[in-house]
């Protein structure tokens, strides 16, 4: 299903394959020999998404762009089942596996591996060649690679990340933080009203 969202329309290459029930909104374009799987989203919430040349995006994964946070996936890219990226930049011939979360801002360089359930945080910088093995957690620029019994330095790095900050421009120490947050974001989401189906 492809679908028009704040007047922009999915463009498609003809040697892309896009599954019946995959759902393609807004302002994404999709390269030559693409292939997205049943169950996939990808969808351009305001600002674009782009997919190179012969990228796989699995079974109900998430590719999604913020109006600040555009996505970018270069060429021979695996975006495994039940992943999700938001608002980042993934070179080519990276492999994300089954079930990989990476955050506004993150930037995966060319040839990485991040591996089943692994996450790459938000404004994370990942250079060429790097792995994050299995369930662990990449954060910061550079990098830190952490297994997730290290709670404390992981939360120490993400604080300075300022995740509420960054993705919905609030202060972390909002009284009420997540009234505020999703009163703003459920308004932003509210423009799907308007989408037009194009396929």
């Amino acid at each position: 299903m492809q679908f028009e969202h704040l007047g922009a329309a999915p463009r498609i290459h003809p040697g892309a394959v896009i599954a019946p029930t995959a759902v393609i909104s807004g302002d994404v374009t999709i390269g030559d020999g693409c292939q997205v799987l049943h169950g996939a989203v990808i969808t351009a919430e305001g600002g674009p998404i782009t997919l190179g040349e012969n990228v796989v995006v699995m079974e109900n994964a998430l590719v999604r762009a913020s109006s600040v946070h555009p996505v970018h996936i270069g060429s021979h890219v695996l975006v495994g089942p039940m992943t999700s990226v938001a608002g980042a930049v993934i070179a080519d011939e990276v492999f994300l596996a089954t079930g990989t979360r990476v955050f506004n801002g993150a930037r995966i360089g060319e040839r990485s591996e991040v591996r089943i359930n692994a996450v790459v945080h938000l404004r994370t910088v990942l250079p060429a060649g790097s792995v994050v093995p299995i369930g662990w957690i990449a954060v910061g620029d550079p990098a830190e690679i952490l297994s997730p019994d290290r709670h404390e330095r992981i939360w120490e790095l993400q604080q300075e990340l300022d995740f509420p900050g960054y993705v919905f421009g609030l202060d972390r120490d909002t009284p009420d933080l997540m009234v505020q947050l999703t009163e703003r974001y459920t308004a932003s989401l509210a423009r799907h009203a308007h989408d037009r189906r194009v396929d």
